[in-house]
């Protein structure tokens, strides 16, 4: 009996040791090389799959299998580390800064990436490197972060950025990238919300994006949202107020210099304009003082062992500079993800609904245009109250009282949803299927009140964008309303496999998958109305117009071409290899079938392949003490375009054609307005691109290079085409060429790091070179040169400023050659042999004069920190750009003061000079500049009593100044679509904001 209780005894107490060696409860806390806690740091135990991640404090609670297991702790940025528990049960793990984006994790189609391990071109931006201000685009987040970037922004709040990468692929309108949000492919960027923003990923080189196919040859950007963590449980809020003021104005000329130059040159008002006012008309059109401007966001976030959530509210608010301008937004988020079957299946369901509301200004570039063309010597208003208008001069209409006597709204609706699943399957297989729905809905008034009838026998014409030309709009009577309501949908079904798997030292991933996509656009109607018997309802009640009673008045209902419905349908593949981490190899194919092109060619391939050497992974570097990281890259790919055209472009359309006399009465007139063209293809565009990723002085400083190299063949264009072959006359066909050839550079440094004090700074720098190689094609009719972009200034009919030529870049400026002023102080030009002329024929003395694209780009970002205050400054700049200023040219009319204001430097001009307003190189301009972009000044009060984590207040301050020769308003003129680099009478003023933040988490 006595053994017995003794063998039961040493049992007992082994069970109990064994247990206690398979259940130790440790807690801890991570910190960064400054002792800063690390939130959401991953700690697991080394061999198994137990882990937890780390609250906003840092700390962490595990349960590990015995006192001397092992911990892996990581955190994007840091170097991993391995700790051994050794009994302790409270421990302090500090990581180590990699200082290095080797070490970052990237998004790309279909799946995530090391970046040490890539072999494509992709930069990335993290949500505290983006630009700071109450800011809505996502297009202006990016502004100067990310080399070969080229981002140019308006001052309308209203008016999204233009966005272009590595320079203009396409003379189709559609220069932007394409959009993945959380792998939900063509998203409209304008949904998210800056707050809720992880990583922006861009991706560049054709090798990166084939695998989106016919939508990335303009560059794709991932964007990744946030997402709760398990074991932490948080609410955020911040928010900013800003006051913005403009930034700069013409120089014209008030109403004592004005009067001063037309006596000086025996000119003189009529008295229909000189009722001896002195108003400054750019200053009238604006709202008095600072324009307020808010952003709100509160999120909440948190999960469990098998789930997270995370869900956010979003308020945008700016007020344009232009009384009446504004611009809301309201988005909602939620982002729920479950685990279930023992974590190997996980569930994901994300939805985001934006309302937005847009209060336009009415005909809005021509009350820009009207603001500076109006005599200082005129009021805006009457003695008895009334608007202040001269209808004997034409084309002469009061901006104010154009900006109060119409509406021009737009209310839209954007819905994007999507249900994911991924399922864990054996040998390291994982089974995704991701549907998604995205709806937008819009709503647009616009009402020209009774007053505006006025300007139906003035010659009232638009003053529309380049290179659109002007056309004259007739008011009706009695008020006019327009009132339009689209819906467009994209339903996209994608299913994808993936494998991961490791033999010794070789490593291999592959993706196969299938997309189908469907979209309907334009999906809805318009209709006009005039004759109302009362201002006041605007454009809410069209029945109580009526046009019938209105001689020749037609009701408007909008393009006949604007619903669309199109099909695409794909297949793609992408295999990795990775031996021993140093040798390198990515190939990717994807199949496209689209509905948008012709019926013989509606299936296109689009084909990738790349290769990376890690030669720091060499023994030959092992004693080096050089380089940490050295990677050297090298990739080809083609990708499509398939945007930027309607989707019935490739075929047969019969419609309208007026009407016509017959048997004493107007007959509708139908017929053919579009030739089909069963062999209209993709527009193709491959890229070849070297790159080198480099680390070096133990960390301090490393960076990329790119040199890349990108042809687009088959550009869709519209082509003249014999009327006896094609009654229409043109046919949209592949024809074109271009050619885009750059360096890319990136620098990253830490210049300083102390206990208390930090400086480090990023470098960007690009350089690109665009050509068009071809324009012809060979079956139609059409020249290797067109020439466009006519802005229509007074007495410039068929003046045009730009020309696509072979050879020639977009945007190469083609018009005369200024030669100075001859003997009678009359504006001679160079003719086309080469001698001087005071009267040049337009088209045929022509001569080339600069690209509108610029040579060279930088952004450049500094980054300084002292204990808790912490201070960025980011400077971005442009050059060797030439903008062509067609503003100033139709300021410079010093013949025509008396009935058109004109600039203060146009003083020494004499009227006798009939020339002096003519475009030409005279109003060709450098468009370089370097602007203080964004100035932010914070402090950080850490954690404040028992429920306040953090709080940290900040100031910014958005265009503080800006450092050119351009005489215009600004020189970050639009450099997207076909007509870049061109200030036309149009340019909404920019702003200098003064914001005041705070971010608070509970």
């Amino acid at each position: 009996m006595e053994k017995l209780k003794l063998l039961l005894l040493i049992f007992f107490a082994g069970f109990s040791m064994n247990c206690w060696a398979q259940k130790t409860d440790v807690s801890g806390v991570v910190l960064d090389d400054k002792g800063m806690p690390l939130p959401a740091a991953n700690v697991i135990e080394s061999g198994t799959k137990n882990s937890a991640m780390t609250d906003f404090d840092g700390r962490f609670k595990l349960t590990v299998s015995n006192k001397n297991a092992s911990l892996l702790v990581s955190f994007v940025g840091f170097v991993d580390q391995s700790v051994k528990l050794n009994g302790s049960q409270n421990i302090t793990i500090r990581l180590a800064s990699t200082t290095t984006n080797l070490e970052q994790v990237v998004v790309v189609g279909y799946g995530k990436g090391s970046r040490k391990n890539l072999t494509t071109a992709v930069s990335s931006v993290k949500a505290d490197d983006l630009n700071n201000g109450v800011i809505a685009d996502v297009g202006q987040l990016l502004q100067g972060k990310v080399s070969g970037l080229n981002v140019s922004t308006s001052g309308d709040p209203t008016k999204a950025s233009s966005v272009v990468l590595r320079g203009a692929s396409t003379l189709n309108s559609s220069q932007g990238p394409f959009y993945v949000v959380d792998g939900i492919p063509g998203v409209d960027i304008s949904i998210i919300a800056p707050d809720d923003i992880v990583t922006i990923d861009v991706l560049k080189d054709a090798a990166a994006t084939a695998i989106y196919g016919n939508r990335a040859a303009n560059g794709v950007i991932m964007v990744t949202t946030k997402r709760g963590s398990k074991d932490r449980s948080q609410i955020s809020y911040s928010n900013y107020f800003g006051f913005e003021k403009v930034s700069n104005q013409l120089d014209m000329m008030n109403a004592t210099q004005l009067r001063d130059f037309v006596t000086k040159n025996n000119l003189s008002f009529t008295p229909e304009n000189d009722k001896g006012a002195d108003t400054d008309w750019q200053k009238a059109i604006l709202r008095p003082g600072y324009t307020p401007s808010t952003t709100q966001n509160l999120s909440m976030s948190g999960g469990g062992e098998h789930g997270n959530y995370f869900a956010s509210v979003s308020y945008i608010n700016k007020e344009g500079v232009l009384q009446g301008n504004e611009f809301s937004r309201v988005i909602a988020h939620l982002a729920i993800e479950q685990n279930a079957f023992d974590d190997n299946v996980k569930f994901g369901l994300n939805v985001t609904n934006s309302n937005s509301k847009y209060n336009n200004v009415p005909q809005r570039n021509v009350v820009l245009q009207q603001s500076i063309n109006h005599l200082p010597v005129s009021p805006i208003t009457n003695p008895n109250g009334t608007y202040f208008e001269n209808f004997i001069q034409t084309g002469y209409f009061n901006p104010v009282a154009m900006m109060n006597h119409a509406d021009d709204d737009t209310k839209t609706n954007n819905l994007v949803a999507s249900l994911t699943s991924e399922v864990k399957l054996p040998w390291g297989f994982t089974y995704n299927l991701n549907l998604s729905y995205q709806q937008l809905n819009s709503l647009h008034g616009e009402y020209y009140d009774s007053y505006y009838q006025q300007y139906n026998s003035s010659n009232f014409y638009n003053n529309p964008d380049p290179p659109q030309t002007k056309t004259l709009v007739n008011f009706g009577v009695n008020g006019s309303a327009l009132r339009n309501s689209y819906q467009t949908s994209n339903t996209i079904i994608e299913s994808f496999l993936n494998w991961d798997k490791a033999f010794g030292n070789h490593k291999l991933k592959a993706v196969l998958g299938y997309s189908w996509q469907e979209d309907v656009l334009g999906d809805g109607f318009q209709a006009t109305n005039t004759n109302f018997p009362v201002d006041n309802v605007s454009y809410n009640n069209l029945a109580l117009g009526n046009y019938s009673s209105v001689s020749g008045y037609r009701v408007d209902f909008g393009d006949s071409k604007a619903y669309q419905k199109k099909r695409l349908i794909s297949y793609f593949g992408r295999l990795n290899y990775n031996f021993k981490d140093k040798y390198l190899l990515q190939g990717s194919i994807r199949r496209d079938g689209g509905s948008v092109f012709g019926a013989n060619n509606q299936w296109g391939y689009f084909p990738s392949v790349g290769g990376a050497w890690r030669i720091d992974k060499e023994g030959f570097m092992a004693n080096q003490e050089i380089f940490t990281d050295l990677k050297l890259r090298a990739s080809w790919g083609q990708t499509g375009n398939s945007s930027g055209f309607n989707a019935y472009t490739a075929q047969f359309i019969s419609g309208s054609l007026g009407t016509f006399y017959y048997n004493g009465q107007q007959v509708g007139a139908y017929g053919p307005n579009q030739a089909a063209n069963p062999d209209l293809n993709w527009e193709k565009t491959a890229t070849a691109n070297i790159g080198l990723d480099f680390t070096v002085l133990k960390g301090k400083l490393s960076g990329s290079v790119e040199v890349y190299d990108k042809k687009t063949t088959d550009m869709i264009y519209n082509y003249s085409v014999n009327p006896v072959l094609v009654p229409v006359g043109t046919i949209v066909a592949n024809g074109g060429n271009m050619s885009n050839k750059g360096v890319e550079v990136t620098l990253n440094a830490n210049v300083v790091k102390t206990k208390n004090f930090s400086y480090a700074t990023s470098l960007n720098f690009s350089h690109n070179k665009n050509e068009i190689t071809k324009l012809t094609n060979p079956y139609f009719i059409g020249g290797d040169s067109i020439r466009r972009v006519q802005p229509d200034g007074g007495g410039q009919t068929g003046s045009t400023l730009q020309i696509l030529k072979e050879g020639k870049p977009l945007g190469q400026f083609f018009t005369l050659q200024y030669a100075g002023k001859n003997a009678a102080g009359i504006s001679q030009y160079v003719a086309k042999d080469g001698s001087l002329t005071t009267n040049p024929q337009i088209g045929v003395d022509y001569h080339y004069a600069g690209s509108a694209q610029p040579k060279f780009m930088m952004g450049w970002n500094n980054n300084f920190t002292y204990k808790k205050f912490d201070l960025n400054i980011f400077f971005r700049g442009v050059f060797g750009n030439k903008i062509f200023n067609a503003t100033r040219a139709d300021l410079f009319r010093p013949s025509t003061a008396m009935s058109n204001n004109i600039l203060v430097d146009a003083a020494g001009e004499s009227p006798n000079d009939i020339n002096a307003y003519k475009y030409s190189t005279r109003f060709i301009e450098d468009g370089s500049y370097i602007r203080l972009d964004n100035m932010t000044l914070g402090y950080d009060f850490g954690k404040v009593g028992r429920y306040i984590k953090k709080i940290r207040i900040y100031e910014t301050v958005n265009n503080l100044f800006v450092i050119t020769k351009y005489s215009g308003i600004d020189p970050e003129v639009e450099q997207g679509g076909t007509a870049p680099g061109v200030d036309s009478n149009n340019f909404y003023p920019k702003t200098t904001t003064f914001l005041f933040g705070m971010n608070v988490v509970f």
